[in-house]
C-alpha cells in the first residue's frame, strides 16, 4: 500500500516561494490502478517524481508498504519494488534492447524467449529489436515501448522474470501514451488491462486519454498542486469534460445551444 501523508514541495522563486504540491494526502490500495488527470502544470509528474525519489519533497511523508521511503534515493525504492516510466524515456547508446531488459530483470541469463514475452506485450518484435542500440535511431513510439518492456522485466516476479508482476510491486507511467501511434496505443491498453487484471501489481498512471482513464479504479484530479476531484471514471470523466467545455467560451457556447 503506498500513503502520502501531508506531501508538499515547493521551489524558491524571485526571492519568494512557489508551492508545486501543497498538503496532499492519499492512499493507494494493494493491487489499485490509478489515474492522475488534469491539467498541464498542476503538479502530476512532481507527485509521481516524489513517489519514486526523484524529487525530494519540502515537507511530509511517503510510505510503502508501511516502510518510510521520504529519505530514500532511487536505487532503495528500486529494490522495494517502485519503478518509473519516463513521459521522454532515455536513451543509451551502446546498450541494445537485449542488455536494457537483461539489466532490468537482474537475470545474467535472460533468455530470448522472455525477453520475447516482454516485447511482444508492448507490441515489438524481438527479432527485429533485441540486437538494436537503444539510441536516436528509434523513433520516441519505440523508446517508450521499450522503456515499458524494461518495467515489466523489472517487476516480474524472481530474478529470470516471469508471469505478471508480482504483489507488493508499484509501477508508475507519466503519459505512456505520448509520442506512440494508435495502433501501439490500442496494445498499449490492452497490456495494462492485462496487468490491472491479473492483480499483485499496484499502478499509477498519468494519462489524458479517455480510453486509460476508463481502466482505472480510481481516476484523481490533480490541478494547482492539490487533489481536486477523485471518484470513479463514471464519477470523474463527465465533470471534466464539464471542466473542458466551461473552459472554452466556443465551446461553451454549442453545448448551451444543444
Amino acid at each position: 500500500m503506498l500513503e502520502l501523508r501531508h506531501l508538499s514541495y515547493a521551489v524558491h522563486e524571485d526571492g519568494g516561494e512557489l508551492g508545486i504540491l501543497n498538503d496532499i494526502s492519499l492512499t493507494v490500495g494493494d493491487g489499485q490502478l490509478v489515474v492522475f488527470t488534469g491539467p498541464n502544470g498542476g503538479g502530476k509528474t512532481t507527485l509521481a517524481k516524489s513517489i519514486m525519489g526523484l524529487v525530494k519533497p519540502t515537507a511530509g511523508q511517503i510510505l510503502w508498504n508501511g516502510q518510510d521511503v521520504t529519505d530514500m534515493g532511487i536505487t532503495e525504492r528500486a529494490r522495494l519494488g517502485i519503478s518509473y516510466g519516463f513521459q521522454q524515456p532515455p536513451r543509451f547508446k551502446g546498450l541494445t534492447v537485449r542488455d536494457l531488459l537483461t539489466l532490468a530483470s537482474g537475470d545474467e541469463a535472460l533468455s530470448k524467449d522472455r525477453c520475447c514475452q516482454y516485447l511482444t506485450r508492448v507490441g515489438l518484435c524481438a527479432n527485429d529489436y533485441l540486437d538494436r542500440e537503444v539510441d536516436a535511431s528509434l523513433s520516441g513510439g519505440e523508446v517508450k515501448r521499450i522503456e515499458i518492456a524494461s518495467i515489466l522485466a523489472r517487476q516480474a516476479p524472481g530474478s529470470s522474470g516471469g508471469g505478471s508482476p508480482g504483489p507488493g510491486k508499484l509501477m508508475i507511467f507519466d503519459e505512456p501514451e505520448a509520442g506512440i501511434d494508435l495502433w501501439s496505443f490500442a496494445r498499449l491498453t490492452e497490456t495494462f488491462e492485462q496487468l490491472h487484471a491479473a492483480g499483485g501489481a499496484t499502478m499509477i498512471i498519468i494519462s489524458h486519454q479517455e480510453r486509460i482513464i476508463s481502466l482505472a479504479d480510481e481516476v484523481i484530479v490533480v490541478g494547482d498542486g492539490r487533489l481536486r476531484h477523485r471518484g470513479s471514471p463514471a464519477e470523474i470523466l463527465p465533470q471534466i469534460l464539464a471542466d473542458t467545455l466551461g473552459a472554452c467560451p466556443v465551446m461553451r457556447k454549442e453545448a448551451m445551444a444543444q
